[in-house]
């Protein structure tokens, strides 16, 4: 019983020592590991960050009339160039009964009050023509007389207005007649012909009747993330695409940061403004999808590694690369690190365009030669 013990004991022994003898053997028989090696070269570096947006007139005025009733006429269309003070359209006031009613009370008191103080007057005339009177009295009857006839033509001009939207004498200046109070182009004419219009007062912002905005000062207007937001400061240079405009990048500044931000979708957003440098040859259409690229910093013909390259100590976190020394050698060289923008980074100091460095995704040599 012994026996069987001890044999099987050393049968273990053998086959475990077999196989450590197997697996040594193996692991030196593979390919050695062979290090490819890259080059910095000079690269001109742009770190950005990009919010979406569209592109807006820096000021954009909505004309509203001063009078309800129903559009009559239409002059221009979206795309019209107009001056300030052009005519845009003509309203046909629809009168109000109890306005109306009122403005005609108005006129027959008015005119009862001026036949009375018209029979004072002569009467006056009379007295004064005896030596009653003096001629004091008489002109201050005359006077009230004057005043009696102002109020009637008064009650008068305004029942005209109140039934047609104008009066004699009024001209340009009738409410019936909207016209443009910036110039600019139109960018569009939200009422036609028939459309009802309601006055702007204190209660209601009023129908709008046409927009109008400087073409030639265009904004973007965009959001970007809190993650974000503290990476950009105003005055920083801004490169827009349109979507709608193929191969054309426009220059813009940074010149507006929100300060509160608003949950969208989960998210706080901030709301970024740029002014963008007028443009000659293109026209761009407000209400336009963009990009806008914030450049956070900039480095131009810079010597720049892929940043794959770069290792950071596990102490001190400084960044080093290795650089070939010899065939398959590598010595260790710390280095200075600039601008990136996530595929190559500047190196400011540490190593020069003809090292050769190492790059830390090892290749088989049995695989590299079937490559």
């Amino acid at each position: 019983m012994k026996k069987s013990v001890t044999r099987i004991i050393l049968l273990l022994i053998v086959i475990l020592f077999g196989g450590a003898m197997y697996y040594l053997y193996q692991k030196n028989s593979e390919d050695p590991v062979v290090y490819e090696t890259d080059q910095a070269s000079t690269q001109t570096i742009i770190k950005k960050t990009v919010a979406t947006g569209s592109i807006l007139p820096l000021e954009e005025v909505l004309i509203k009339p001063n009078i309800s009733g129903v559009i009559e006429e239409v002059f221009v269309e979206g795309g019209d160039y107009v001056k300030s003070g052009d005519l845009l359209c003509r309203i046909k006031v629809v009168p109000n009964l109890n306005a109306l009613n009122d403005a005609r009370n108005a006129i027959d008191e008015a005119k009862i009050g001026l036949d009375d103080q018209l029979r004072n007057l002569e009467r006056q005339k009379g007295l004064f023509a005896k030596g009653v009177i003096s001629k004091v009295d008489l002109e201050r009857a005359q006077v009230t007389y004057d005043q009696a006839k102002q109020s009637y033509g008064a009650a008068n001009k305004r029942y005209d207005i109140v039934k047609t939207g104008t009066a004699k004498g009024f001209g340009n200046s009738a409410n019936t007649q909207i016209r443009a109070t910036v110039s600019g182009m139109v960018l569009e004419v939200p009422v036609e012909v028939g459309n009802q219009v309601i006055e702007s007062n204190n209660f209601n912002e009023g129908t709008t009747i046409a927009a109008i905005a400087d073409v030639e000062k265009m904004i973007f207007e965009g959001k970007v993330d809190e993650s974000e937001v503290g990476k950009i400061k105003e005055d920083l240079p801004l490169e827009i695409t349109v979507g709608a405009i193929e191969n054309t990048v426009f220059d813009a500044v940074l010149d507006y940061i929100a300060p509160k931000g608003k949950e969208e979708n989960g998210a706080i957003q901030f709301e970024i403004k740029g002014t963008m440098k007028k443009q000659d040859t293109v026209f761009i259409r407000a209400g336009l999808s963009a990009n806008a690229s914030i450049i956070l910093a900039r480095a131009d013909s810079v010597l720049a590694v892929k940043e794959a390259l770069v290792q950071f100590d596990d102490e001190t976190k400084k960044p080093f690369v290795e650089i070939e020394s010899g065939n398959q050698k590598f010595d260790r060289k710390d280095v200075e690190l600039g601008v990136s923008d996530g595929i190559f980074v500047e190196v400011k100091s540490g190593i020069s365009k003809d090292d050769k460095i190492k790059v830390w995704n090892a290749i088989e040599s049995g695989e590299e030669d079937s490559n």
